[in-house]
Protein backbone atom coordinates (compact mmCIF):
# COMPACT_ATOMS: atom_id res chain seq x y z
CA UNK A 1 0.00 0.00 0.00
CA UNK A 2 1.34 3.51 -0.19
CA UNK A 3 0.13 6.13 2.08
CA UNK A 4 1.99 9.22 1.50
CA UNK A 5 1.10 10.93 -1.29
CA UNK A 6 -1.06 14.22 -1.78
CA UNK A 7 -2.53 14.14 -5.21
CA UNK A 8 -2.01 11.15 -7.31
CA UNK A 9 -1.74 12.85 -10.20
CA UNK A 10 1.00 15.27 -9.42
CA UNK A 11 2.81 12.28 -7.24
CA UNK A 12 5.79 11.82 -9.84
CA UNK A 13 6.47 15.31 -10.16
CA UNK A 14 6.62 15.45 -6.53
CA UNK A 15 8.83 12.57 -5.55
CA UNK A 16 11.36 13.87 -8.65
CA UNK A 17 11.56 17.36 -6.89
CA UNK A 18 11.96 15.81 -3.29
CA UNK A 19 14.63 13.49 -4.60
CA UNK A 20 16.56 15.76 -6.70
CA UNK A 21 16.50 17.92 -3.57
CA UNK A 22 17.36 14.91 -0.99
CA UNK A 23 21.01 14.70 -3.55
CA UNK A 24 21.76 17.90 -4.35
CA UNK A 25 25.76 16.78 -4.15
CA UNK A 26 25.14 14.59 -6.98
CA UNK A 27 22.20 15.87 -9.17
CA UNK A 28 20.37 18.63 -10.66
CA UNK A 29 16.48 19.16 -11.30
CA UNK A 30 16.18 20.03 -15.19
CA UNK A 31 12.72 19.92 -16.61
CA UNK A 32 12.00 15.84 -17.57
CA UNK A 33 13.96 14.98 -15.21
CA UNK A 34 18.08 15.19 -13.87
CA UNK A 35 21.43 14.92 -14.55
CA UNK A 36 24.79 15.10 -12.92
CA UNK A 37 25.74 17.84 -10.79
CA UNK A 38 29.27 17.64 -12.69
CA UNK A 39 29.42 18.03 -16.21
CA UNK A 40 30.76 16.35 -18.49
CA UNK A 41 34.15 17.24 -20.40
CA UNK A 42 33.84 18.93 -23.59
CA UNK A 43 33.28 16.22 -26.57
CA UNK A 44 32.69 13.57 -24.31
CA UNK A 45 30.13 10.91 -25.09
CA UNK A 46 27.60 11.28 -22.41
CA UNK A 47 25.29 8.52 -21.01
CA UNK A 48 21.32 9.17 -21.05
CA UNK A 49 18.60 6.61 -19.26
CA UNK A 50 15.29 6.97 -18.27
CA UNK A 51 11.92 5.33 -17.57
CA UNK A 52 8.47 5.59 -15.32
CA UNK A 53 8.98 6.70 -11.79
CA UNK A 54 7.35 4.32 -8.98
CA UNK A 55 11.02 2.13 -9.82
CA UNK A 56 13.53 3.73 -7.54
CA UNK A 57 16.40 3.82 -7.10
CA UNK A 58 16.12 3.26 -11.54
CA UNK A 59 16.05 5.57 -12.73
CA UNK A 60 17.42 9.08 -11.27
CA UNK A 61 19.23 6.94 -8.80
CA UNK A 62 21.66 6.23 -11.12
CA UNK A 63 22.86 9.71 -12.10
CA UNK A 64 26.15 10.81 -10.83
CA UNK A 65 29.73 10.34 -11.54
CA UNK A 66 30.42 6.35 -12.61
CA UNK A 67 26.95 6.15 -14.33
CA UNK A 68 24.27 7.68 -16.11
CA UNK A 69 25.17 11.69 -17.03
CA UNK A 70 21.10 12.15 -16.87
CA UNK A 71 17.68 10.38 -16.32
CA UNK A 72 14.30 11.20 -18.32
CA UNK A 73 12.09 10.28 -15.33
CA UNK A 74 8.31 9.80 -16.55
CA UNK A 75 4.79 9.39 -14.66
CA UNK A 76 4.01 6.54 -12.60
CA UNK A 77 4.88 3.45 -14.41
CA UNK A 78 4.89 5.46 -17.66
CA UNK A 79 7.56 6.27 -20.38
CA UNK A 80 9.17 9.52 -20.52
CA UNK A 81 7.80 11.81 -23.03
CA UNK A 82 9.89 12.36 -26.24
CA UNK A 83 9.98 15.88 -25.11
CA UNK A 84 11.27 15.25 -21.40
CA UNK A 85 13.96 12.87 -22.81
CA UNK A 86 15.25 15.81 -25.70
CA UNK A 87 15.35 18.32 -22.45
CA UNK A 88 17.56 16.19 -20.63
CA UNK A 89 19.91 15.18 -23.40
CA UNK A 90 20.21 18.53 -24.64
CA UNK A 91 21.35 19.47 -20.80
CA UNK A 92 23.81 17.06 -20.58
CA UNK A 93 25.15 16.99 -23.98
CA UNK A 94 28.98 17.63 -24.30
CA UNK A 95 29.13 17.20 -28.00
CA UNK A 96 30.86 13.59 -28.29
CA UNK A 97 27.33 12.50 -28.89
CA UNK A 98 24.66 10.62 -26.98
CA UNK A 99 24.22 7.46 -25.79
CA UNK A 100 20.78 6.12 -24.67
CA UNK A 101 20.27 3.03 -22.71
CA UNK A 102 16.85 2.15 -21.32
CA UNK A 103 14.12 -0.67 -20.94
CA UNK A 104 12.83 -2.70 -23.30
CA UNK A 105 9.18 -1.80 -22.95
CA UNK A 106 6.42 -0.63 -26.09
CA UNK A 107 6.08 3.19 -24.51
CA UNK A 108 10.39 3.62 -23.86
CA UNK A 109 10.81 2.46 -27.18
CA UNK A 110 8.45 4.61 -29.01
CA UNK A 111 9.16 8.08 -26.98
CA UNK A 112 13.22 7.38 -26.70
CA UNK A 113 13.12 6.72 -30.45
CA UNK A 114 11.31 9.93 -31.48
CA UNK A 115 13.62 11.78 -29.20
CA UNK A 116 16.49 10.02 -30.92
CA UNK A 117 15.68 10.83 -34.83
CA UNK A 118 14.43 14.58 -33.26
CA UNK A 119 18.11 15.33 -31.72
CA UNK A 120 19.43 13.25 -35.32
CA UNK A 121 17.54 16.00 -37.20
CA UNK A 122 19.17 18.61 -34.95
CA UNK A 123 22.51 17.68 -35.82
CA UNK A 124 23.25 15.36 -32.30
CA UNK A 125 24.81 11.77 -32.83
CA UNK A 126 22.59 9.63 -30.99
CA UNK A 127 22.75 5.53 -30.48
CA UNK A 128 20.53 3.63 -28.61
CA UNK A 129 21.45 0.10 -27.00
CA UNK A 130 18.11 -1.47 -25.22
CA UNK A 131 18.71 -3.55 -22.37
CA UNK A 132 17.04 -6.98 -22.83
CA UNK A 133 18.07 -9.27 -19.81
CA UNK A 134 14.83 -10.59 -18.21
CA UNK A 135 15.24 -14.51 -19.40
CA UNK A 136 11.11 -14.59 -18.41
CA UNK A 137 9.54 -12.25 -21.20
CA UNK A 138 10.78 -14.05 -23.86
CA UNK A 139 12.27 -17.48 -25.05
CA UNK A 140 16.22 -16.89 -26.32
CA UNK A 141 15.80 -17.20 -29.95
CA UNK A 142 13.54 -14.12 -29.12
CA UNK A 143 16.31 -11.99 -26.75
CA UNK A 144 15.18 -8.53 -28.91
CA UNK A 145 11.93 -9.11 -27.11
CA UNK A 146 12.70 -9.29 -23.66
CA UNK A 147 12.19 -6.89 -21.04
CA UNK A 148 14.85 -4.89 -19.37
CA UNK A 149 15.08 -5.22 -15.73
CA UNK A 150 17.68 -5.09 -12.74
CA UNK A 151 20.79 -5.76 -15.23
CA UNK A 152 20.55 -2.28 -16.22
CA UNK A 153 22.62 -1.27 -13.95
CA UNK A 154 25.60 -3.32 -15.69
CA UNK A 155 24.67 -1.92 -19.04
CA UNK A 156 24.72 1.72 -17.85
CA UNK A 157 28.02 1.17 -15.60
CA UNK A 158 29.88 -0.43 -18.33
CA UNK A 159 28.41 2.72 -20.43
CA UNK A 160 29.52 5.23 -18.18
CA UNK A 161 32.75 3.90 -17.71
CA UNK A 162 34.03 3.90 -21.03
CA UNK A 163 32.54 7.49 -21.50
CA UNK A 164 34.28 9.09 -18.57
CA UNK A 165 37.32 7.51 -19.92
CA UNK A 166 36.84 9.28 -23.42
CA UNK A 167 36.06 6.79 -25.56
CA UNK A 168 34.20 6.93 -29.04
CA UNK A 169 30.98 6.94 -29.31
CA UNK A 170 31.17 3.85 -31.24
CA UNK A 171 33.43 1.98 -28.75
CA UNK A 172 30.87 3.28 -25.70
CA UNK A 173 28.09 1.39 -27.76
CA UNK A 174 29.85 -1.46 -28.32
CA UNK A 175 30.58 -2.16 -24.47
CA UNK A 176 27.23 -0.97 -23.45
CA UNK A 177 25.60 -4.46 -26.10
CA UNK A 178 28.35 -6.36 -24.75
CA UNK A 179 26.95 -6.07 -21.42
CA UNK A 180 23.72 -6.49 -22.36
CA UNK A 181 24.60 -9.14 -24.51
CA UNK A 182 25.98 -11.04 -21.06
CA UNK A 183 23.62 -9.83 -18.31
CA UNK A 184 21.14 -12.25 -17.46
CA UNK A 185 17.75 -11.33 -14.84
CA UNK A 186 14.72 -13.30 -13.26
CA UNK A 187 12.24 -12.25 -10.57
CA UNK A 188 9.91 -13.42 -8.49
CA UNK A 189 6.67 -11.94 -6.56
CA UNK A 190 4.57 -12.73 -3.64
CA UNK A 191 2.20 -9.87 -3.84
CA UNK A 192 1.48 -7.11 -5.92
CA UNK A 193 1.42 -3.42 -5.77
CA UNK A 194 -0.55 -0.73 -5.09
CA UNK A 195 -0.54 2.79 -6.96
CA UNK A 196 -0.82 6.01 -5.06
CA UNK A 197 -4.64 6.55 -4.94
CA UNK A 198 -5.09 3.12 -5.37
CA UNK A 199 -7.95 1.00 -3.29
CA UNK A 200 -6.15 -1.92 -4.64
CA UNK A 201 -3.16 -3.53 -5.63
CA UNK A 202 -2.60 -4.09 -9.57
CA UNK A 203 -2.89 -7.99 -9.13
CA UNK A 204 -2.89 -10.57 -6.52
CA UNK A 205 -0.90 -13.25 -5.94
CA UNK A 206 -2.66 -16.29 -3.68
CA UNK A 207 -1.16 -15.82 -0.23
CA UNK A 208 0.92 -18.74 0.58
CA UNK A 209 2.18 -18.88 -3.13
CA UNK A 210 5.47 -17.10 -5.74
CA UNK A 211 4.79 -16.20 -9.08
CA UNK A 212 8.08 -16.78 -11.07
CA UNK A 213 9.10 -14.39 -13.90
CA UNK A 214 6.69 -11.49 -12.97
CA UNK A 215 7.53 -8.01 -14.48
CA UNK A 216 7.88 -4.57 -12.18
CA UNK A 217 4.97 -3.44 -13.83
CA UNK A 218 3.00 -6.16 -12.48
CA UNK A 219 3.15 -8.22 -16.03
CA UNK A 220 1.95 -11.87 -15.22
CA UNK A 221 4.75 -14.36 -14.54
CA UNK A 222 5.34 -18.07 -16.17
CA UNK A 223 3.73 -20.09 -13.51
CA UNK A 224 2.46 -19.63 -10.27
CA UNK A 225 4.10 -22.18 -7.08
CA UNK A 226 3.91 -22.68 -3.22
CA UNK A 227 6.04 -20.18 -1.89
CA UNK A 228 9.67 -21.62 -0.97
CA UNK A 229 12.02 -21.11 1.37
CA UNK A 230 14.81 -18.57 1.32
CA UNK A 231 17.37 -21.29 0.43
CA UNK A 232 14.92 -23.10 -2.16
CA UNK A 233 14.62 -19.75 -3.46
CA UNK A 234 17.98 -19.25 -3.99
CA UNK A 235 18.35 -22.74 -6.14
CA UNK A 236 15.52 -21.73 -8.12
CA UNK A 237 16.99 -18.60 -9.16
CA UNK A 238 20.24 -19.72 -9.59
CA UNK A 239 19.65 -22.79 -11.57
CA UNK A 240 17.14 -20.58 -14.06
CA UNK A 241 19.97 -18.60 -14.52
CA UNK A 242 22.80 -21.26 -15.48
CA UNK A 243 20.52 -22.80 -17.96
CA UNK A 244 21.52 -19.42 -20.17
CA UNK A 245 24.88 -19.02 -20.36
CA UNK A 246 25.52 -16.33 -22.64
CA UNK A 247 27.37 -17.79 -26.28
CA UNK A 248 30.61 -15.48 -25.40
CA UNK A 249 31.54 -17.07 -21.99
CA UNK A 250 34.22 -19.79 -22.90
CA UNK A 251 34.71 -21.51 -19.95
CA UNK A 252 31.28 -21.06 -17.42
CA UNK A 253 33.02 -23.72 -15.04
CA UNK A 254 35.58 -21.32 -13.77
CA UNK A 255 33.80 -17.80 -14.90
CA UNK A 256 33.39 -14.36 -13.22
CA UNK A 257 30.30 -12.83 -12.71
CA UNK A 258 28.62 -9.77 -11.43
CA UNK A 259 25.62 -10.25 -9.32
CA UNK A 260 22.84 -8.21 -8.37
CA UNK A 261 20.13 -9.52 -5.56
CA UNK A 262 17.43 -6.91 -5.94
CA UNK A 263 14.36 -6.18 -3.85
CA UNK A 264 11.40 -5.26 -5.61
CA UNK A 265 10.01 -3.37 -2.78
CA UNK A 266 8.84 -4.92 0.46
CA UNK A 267 11.32 -7.78 0.63
CA UNK A 268 14.32 -5.99 3.34
CA UNK A 269 17.68 -5.98 3.18
CA UNK A 270 17.84 -8.79 6.08
CA UNK A 271 15.58 -11.05 3.83
CA UNK A 272 17.87 -10.35 1.29
CA UNK A 273 20.80 -11.71 2.66
CA UNK A 274 19.59 -14.74 3.60
CA UNK A 275 19.40 -15.72 0.32
CA UNK A 276 22.36 -14.17 -0.76
CA UNK A 277 24.28 -16.64 1.45
CA UNK A 278 22.64 -19.95 -0.33
CA UNK A 279 23.32 -17.79 -4.09
CA UNK A 280 26.74 -17.72 -2.78
CA UNK A 281 27.56 -21.62 -1.83
CA UNK A 282 25.63 -22.84 -4.74
CA UNK A 283 27.55 -20.47 -7.59
CA UNK A 284 30.71 -21.30 -5.63
CA UNK A 285 30.24 -24.67 -5.79
CA UNK A 286 29.76 -24.63 -9.92
CA UNK A 287 33.13 -22.85 -9.85
CA UNK A 288 31.98 -19.30 -10.29
CA UNK A 289 33.85 -16.10 -8.70
CA UNK A 290 31.74 -13.50 -7.84
CA UNK A 291 32.95 -10.64 -8.03
CA UNK A 292 31.79 -7.43 -5.96
CA UNK A 293 27.96 -8.60 -5.50
CA UNK A 294 25.56 -6.05 -4.94
CA UNK A 295 22.71 -6.71 -2.39
CA UNK A 296 19.72 -4.49 -2.15
CA UNK A 297 16.97 -2.16 -4.19
CA UNK A 298 18.10 -1.23 -7.46
CA UNK A 299 15.05 -1.48 -9.40
CA UNK A 300 11.79 -1.58 -7.60
CA UNK A 301 7.77 -1.73 -7.55
CA UNK A 302 6.42 0.40 -4.88
CA UNK A 303 5.41 -2.17 -2.32
CA UNK A 304 5.87 -5.06 -4.80
CA UNK A 305 7.44 -8.22 -2.40
CA UNK A 306 9.82 -10.17 -4.40
CA UNK A 307 13.02 -10.32 -5.70
CA UNK A 308 15.45 -10.69 -9.03
CA UNK A 309 18.55 -12.36 -9.16
CA UNK A 310 21.02 -11.25 -12.03
CA UNK A 311 23.97 -12.88 -13.35
CA UNK A 312 26.89 -10.65 -15.30
CA UNK A 313 29.33 -12.75 -17.09
CA UNK A 314 32.35 -10.90 -17.56
CA UNK A 315 35.22 -10.53 -19.51
CA UNK A 316 38.31 -8.86 -18.74
CA UNK A 317 37.16 -5.35 -20.22
CA UNK A 318 33.48 -5.93 -18.22
CA UNK A 319 34.96 -6.99 -15.17
CA UNK A 320 36.65 -3.15 -15.22
CA UNK A 321 33.98 -1.26 -15.77
CA UNK A 322 31.89 -3.44 -12.60
CA UNK A 323 34.93 -2.16 -10.72
CA UNK A 324 35.15 0.88 -11.17
CA UNK A 325 34.07 3.72 -8.71
CA UNK A 326 30.98 5.38 -8.81
CA UNK A 327 29.29 8.18 -6.68
CA UNK A 328 25.39 8.67 -7.24
CA UNK A 329 22.29 9.05 -5.27
CA UNK A 330 21.66 4.92 -5.22
CA UNK A 331 24.57 3.60 -5.88
CA UNK A 332 28.52 3.37 -4.47
CA UNK A 333 31.58 1.98 -5.42
CA UNK A 334 33.52 3.82 -2.87
CA UNK A 335 33.85 7.98 -3.16
CA UNK A 336 34.33 8.21 -7.14
CA UNK A 337 36.38 11.62 -8.02
CA UNK A 338 35.82 14.36 -10.67
CA UNK A 339 38.40 16.19 -11.98
CA UNK A 340 37.77 20.01 -13.55
CA UNK A 341 34.20 20.24 -11.82
CA UNK A 342 32.12 22.16 -13.84
CA UNK A 343 28.59 22.99 -12.10
CA UNK A 344 26.23 24.19 -15.20
CA UNK A 345 24.29 26.79 -14.85
CA UNK A 346 20.49 24.93 -15.56
CA UNK A 347 17.19 26.52 -15.09
CA UNK A 348 15.28 23.56 -13.65
CA UNK A 349 11.92 25.54 -15.34
CA UNK A 350 13.44 25.95 -18.66
CA UNK A 351 10.57 25.04 -21.43
CA UNK A 352 7.88 24.24 -18.95
CA UNK A 353 4.80 22.73 -20.84
CA UNK A 354 3.24 25.87 -19.95
CA UNK A 355 5.37 27.94 -21.62
CA UNK A 356 4.03 27.63 -25.20
CA UNK A 357 5.01 28.75 -27.92
CA UNK A 358 3.48 31.29 -29.90
CA UNK A 359 0.29 30.38 -31.74
CA UNK A 360 -0.85 30.87 -35.83
CA UNK A 361 -3.43 33.18 -35.56
CA UNK A 362 -6.60 31.71 -37.65
CA UNK A 363 -9.31 32.77 -39.75
CA UNK A 364 -12.40 33.42 -38.09
CA UNK A 365 -13.92 30.62 -39.33
CA UNK A 366 -11.27 28.24 -38.27
CA UNK A 367 -11.65 29.93 -34.94
CA UNK A 368 -15.12 29.38 -34.58
CA UNK A 369 -14.50 25.73 -35.20
CA UNK A 370 -11.69 25.84 -32.80
CA UNK A 371 -14.08 27.08 -30.24
CA UNK A 372 -16.27 23.92 -30.72
CA UNK A 373 -13.15 21.57 -30.66
CA UNK A 374 -12.47 22.69 -27.20
CA UNK A 375 -16.29 21.45 -26.27
CA UNK A 376 -15.19 18.24 -27.60
CA UNK A 377 -12.12 18.17 -25.66
CA UNK A 378 -13.90 18.65 -22.64
CA UNK A 379 -16.50 16.54 -23.33
CA UNK A 380 -14.12 13.74 -23.95
CA UNK A 381 -12.38 14.92 -20.06
CA UNK A 382 -15.45 14.19 -18.96
CA UNK A 383 -15.98 10.53 -19.66
CA UNK A 384 -12.62 9.84 -19.24
CA UNK A 385 -12.68 10.77 -15.44
CA UNK A 386 -16.02 8.99 -15.04
CA UNK A 387 -14.06 5.93 -16.58
CA UNK A 388 -10.64 6.24 -15.38
CA UNK A 389 -11.16 2.96 -13.14
CA UNK A 390 -12.92 0.65 -15.49
CA UNK A 391 -9.69 1.62 -18.03
CA UNK A 392 -7.14 0.86 -15.37
CA UNK A 393 -8.75 -2.30 -14.81
CA UNK A 394 -8.76 -3.85 -18.05
CA UNK A 395 -5.26 -2.14 -18.21
CA UNK A 396 -4.24 -4.55 -15.60
CA UNK A 397 -5.73 -7.86 -16.76
CA UNK A 398 -2.35 -8.32 -19.27
CA UNK A 399 -0.88 -4.42 -18.22
CA UNK A 400 -0.06 -2.33 -15.29
CA UNK A 401 -3.08 -0.83 -15.30
CA UNK A 402 -2.25 2.71 -15.80
CA UNK A 403 -4.32 3.63 -19.04
CA UNK A 404 -6.99 5.24 -16.72
CA UNK A 405 -5.04 7.69 -15.09
CA UNK A 406 -2.72 8.13 -17.82
CA UNK A 407 -5.71 9.03 -20.15
CA UNK A 408 -6.66 11.48 -17.42
CA UNK A 409 -3.29 13.19 -17.48
CA UNK A 410 -3.28 13.54 -21.02
CA UNK A 411 -6.99 15.02 -21.69
CA UNK A 412 -6.65 17.58 -19.07
CA UNK A 413 -2.92 18.74 -20.15
CA UNK A 414 -4.51 18.93 -23.59
CA UNK A 415 -7.54 20.52 -22.61
CA UNK A 416 -4.99 23.56 -20.37
CA UNK A 417 -2.89 23.69 -23.66
CA UNK A 418 -6.14 23.72 -26.05
CA UNK A 419 -7.24 26.87 -23.57
CA UNK A 420 -4.25 28.81 -24.09
CA UNK A 421 -4.14 28.47 -27.70
CA UNK A 422 -8.10 29.81 -27.70
CA UNK A 423 -7.18 32.45 -25.69
CA UNK A 424 -4.58 33.24 -28.35
CA UNK A 425 -7.06 33.16 -31.15
CA UNK A 426 -5.97 30.40 -32.79
CA UNK A 427 -7.63 28.04 -35.32
CA UNK A 428 -7.91 24.53 -35.01
CA UNK A 429 -4.98 23.16 -36.94
CA UNK A 430 -2.74 25.02 -33.79
CA UNK A 431 -5.57 24.21 -30.97
CA UNK A 432 -5.06 20.33 -31.91
CA UNK A 433 -1.20 21.07 -32.70
CA UNK A 434 -0.56 22.37 -28.95
CA UNK A 435 -3.30 19.92 -27.53
CA UNK A 436 -1.25 17.01 -28.76
CA UNK A 437 1.96 17.97 -27.85
CA UNK A 438 0.84 19.14 -24.16
CA UNK A 439 -0.77 15.17 -24.07
CA UNK A 440 2.21 13.35 -25.26
CA UNK A 441 4.47 15.15 -22.77
CA UNK A 442 2.17 15.22 -19.76
CA UNK A 443 0.60 11.26 -20.35
CA UNK A 444 3.53 9.63 -21.17
CA UNK A 445 3.53 5.97 -22.66
CA UNK A 446 2.38 4.52 -25.25
CA UNK A 447 -1.15 6.03 -25.59
CA UNK A 448 0.60 9.65 -24.88
CA UNK A 449 2.64 9.30 -27.85
CA UNK A 450 0.12 8.12 -29.69
CA UNK A 451 -2.95 10.49 -29.32
CA UNK A 452 -0.12 13.29 -29.59
CA UNK A 453 0.49 12.09 -33.17
CA UNK A 454 -3.21 11.59 -33.90
CA UNK A 455 -4.36 15.25 -32.42
CA UNK A 456 -1.61 16.62 -34.34
CA UNK A 457 -2.13 14.71 -37.60
CA UNK A 458 -6.16 16.12 -37.75
CA UNK A 459 -4.99 19.71 -36.96
CA UNK A 460 -2.58 19.19 -39.66
CA UNK A 461 -5.11 18.01 -42.10
CA UNK A 462 -7.91 20.79 -41.09
CA UNK A 463 -5.37 24.14 -40.54
CA UNK A 464 -5.65 27.16 -39.50
CA UNK A 465 -8.01 29.29 -42.32
CA UNK A 466 -11.07 27.07 -43.75
CA UNK A 467 -12.97 25.54 -41.66
CA UNK A 468 -13.31 21.84 -41.06
CA UNK A 469 -14.99 20.03 -43.88
CA UNK A 470 -15.86 16.42 -44.20
CA UNK A 471 -12.93 15.37 -46.46
CA UNK A 472 -10.37 17.51 -44.52
CA UNK A 473 -11.49 15.49 -41.15
CA UNK A 474 -12.17 12.20 -43.07
CA UNK A 475 -8.19 13.13 -44.41
CA UNK A 476 -6.96 13.94 -40.58
CA UNK A 477 -8.80 10.65 -39.56
CA UNK A 478 -6.84 8.79 -42.28
CA UNK A 479 -3.81 10.25 -41.61
CA UNK A 480 -4.01 9.99 -37.65
CA UNK A 481 -4.81 6.08 -38.79
CA UNK A 482 -1.10 6.06 -41.02
CA UNK A 483 1.17 7.58 -38.22
CA UNK A 484 -0.04 5.80 -35.55
CA UNK A 485 0.50 2.61 -37.35
CA UNK A 486 4.02 4.41 -38.34
CA UNK A 487 4.91 5.21 -34.84
CA UNK A 488 3.55 2.32 -32.95
CA UNK A 489 4.41 -0.43 -35.20
CA UNK A 490 0.69 -2.54 -34.53
CA UNK A 491 -1.76 -3.34 -37.38
CA UNK A 492 -5.39 -4.30 -37.47
CA UNK A 493 -6.07 -7.53 -35.36
CA UNK A 494 -3.07 -6.77 -32.65
CA UNK A 495 -5.43 -5.62 -30.38
CA UNK A 496 -4.49 -1.71 -29.91
CA UNK A 497 -6.59 0.97 -30.54
CA UNK A 498 -5.62 0.73 -34.28
CA UNK A 499 -8.77 -2.26 -33.98
CA UNK A 500 -11.27 0.64 -33.75
CA UNK A 501 -9.11 3.56 -35.31
CA UNK A 502 -9.09 2.03 -38.95
CA UNK A 503 -12.50 0.88 -39.30
CA UNK A 504 -13.86 4.13 -37.99
CA UNK A 505 -11.62 5.76 -40.27
CA UNK A 506 -13.14 3.64 -43.33
CA UNK A 507 -16.55 4.10 -42.29
CA UNK A 508 -16.41 7.81 -42.03
CA UNK A 509 -14.82 7.79 -45.55
CA UNK A 510 -17.49 5.72 -46.53
CA UNK A 511 -20.06 7.63 -45.28
CA UNK A 512 -18.67 10.98 -46.87
CA UNK A 513 -18.33 9.17 -49.92
CA UNK A 514 -22.11 9.34 -50.38
CA UNK A 515 -22.87 12.31 -49.28
CA UNK A 516 -23.51 11.94 -45.42
CA UNK A 517 -22.53 15.72 -43.53
CA UNK A 518 -19.83 15.46 -41.00
CA UNK A 519 -22.54 14.69 -38.07
CA UNK A 520 -24.33 11.88 -39.62
CA UNK A 521 -20.99 10.37 -41.21
CA UNK A 522 -19.68 10.76 -37.20
CA UNK A 523 -22.51 9.16 -36.44
CA UNK A 524 -22.56 6.21 -38.59
CA UNK A 525 -18.95 5.75 -38.29
CA UNK A 526 -19.04 5.61 -34.07
CA UNK A 527 -21.56 3.05 -34.42
CA UNK A 528 -18.88 0.78 -36.29
CA UNK A 529 -16.49 1.76 -33.76
CA UNK A 530 -17.75 0.92 -30.90
CA UNK A 531 -18.63 -2.66 -32.36
CA UNK A 532 -14.80 -3.03 -33.03
CA UNK A 533 -13.98 -1.97 -29.63
CA UNK A 534 -16.36 -4.39 -28.40
CA UNK A 535 -14.67 -7.47 -30.25
CA UNK A 536 -10.83 -6.44 -29.16
CA UNK A 537 -11.87 -8.93 -26.42
CA UNK A 538 -11.14 -11.97 -28.78
CA UNK A 539 -8.13 -10.98 -29.90
CA UNK A 540 -4.97 -11.87 -28.85
CA UNK A 541 -2.10 -8.88 -27.95
CA UNK A 542 0.60 -9.13 -30.39
CA UNK A 543 2.54 -6.40 -29.26
CA UNK A 544 3.31 -4.03 -26.56
CA UNK A 545 3.62 -5.06 -22.68
CA UNK A 546 0.12 -7.80 -22.73
CA UNK A 547 1.97 -9.78 -25.27
CA UNK A 548 3.84 -12.04 -23.54
CA UNK A 549 0.74 -12.82 -21.67
CA UNK A 550 -2.09 -13.00 -24.62
CA UNK A 551 -4.21 -15.64 -23.40
CA UNK A 552 -4.97 -13.93 -20.10
CA UNK A 553 -6.28 -10.94 -22.31
CA UNK A 554 -8.78 -13.13 -23.98
CA UNK A 555 -12.22 -11.74 -23.10
CA UNK A 556 -11.25 -8.31 -21.72
CA UNK A 557 -11.54 -5.43 -24.05
CA UNK A 558 -8.25 -4.06 -25.10
CA UNK A 559 -8.34 -0.32 -23.03
CA UNK A 560 -6.68 2.05 -25.99
CA UNK A 561 -9.55 0.77 -28.24
CA UNK A 562 -11.91 1.16 -25.30
CA UNK A 563 -11.06 4.92 -24.36
CA UNK A 564 -10.82 5.56 -28.27
CA UNK A 565 -14.34 4.50 -28.63
CA UNK A 566 -15.14 6.77 -25.17
CA UNK A 567 -13.96 9.82 -26.73
CA UNK A 568 -15.46 9.03 -30.23
CA UNK A 569 -18.96 9.16 -28.73
CA UNK A 570 -18.28 12.11 -26.39
CA UNK A 571 -17.49 14.33 -29.94
CA UNK A 572 -20.44 12.44 -31.24
CA UNK A 573 -22.64 14.00 -28.84
CA UNK A 574 -21.61 17.57 -29.20
CA UNK A 575 -21.53 17.24 -33.20
CA UNK A 576 -25.16 16.45 -32.67
CA UNK A 577 -25.64 19.08 -30.53
CA UNK A 578 -24.31 21.81 -32.34
CA UNK A 579 -24.00 20.78 -35.88
CA UNK A 580 -26.37 20.24 -38.65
Amino acid sequence: MTYLFNNPIAFAEELVEGFATAHRRHIQLIHGGVMRRHKAKQGQVVVVTGGGSGHYPAFGGFVGGGLAHGAAMGKVFASPSAQQICQVAEAVDAGGGILFSYGNYAGDVLNFTQAQEHLRATGINVRSVIVTDDIASAATAERHRRRGIAGMLAVLKAAAVASDAGKSLDDVCRIAAEANDRVRTLGVAFSGCTLPGANRPLFEVTAGTMEVGMGIHGESGLYRMEAPSADELAQILTEKLLCEIPAGVEHPERARVGLILNSLGTVKQEELFVVYRKIDRLLSARGLTIVEPVVGELITSFDMAGVSLTLFWLNDELEETWLATADTPAFHRTQALCDEIQVPEVNADRNKVDAIEAFTTGSAESQRAAQLVFTMLQAAQVVIDEQREELGRLDAVAGDGDHGIGMQRGIAAAIKAAKAAQDAQAGVESLLTAAGAAWADQAGGTSGALWGVMLRSLGSAIGNQAAPSASSIAAGIASALHHVVDLGKAQPGDKTLVDVLHPFSAAYAAAISRGSSISAAWTIAASVAEEAGEATQHLLPKIGRARPHAEKSIGTRDPGAVSLVLIIRAVEQVLTAHCS
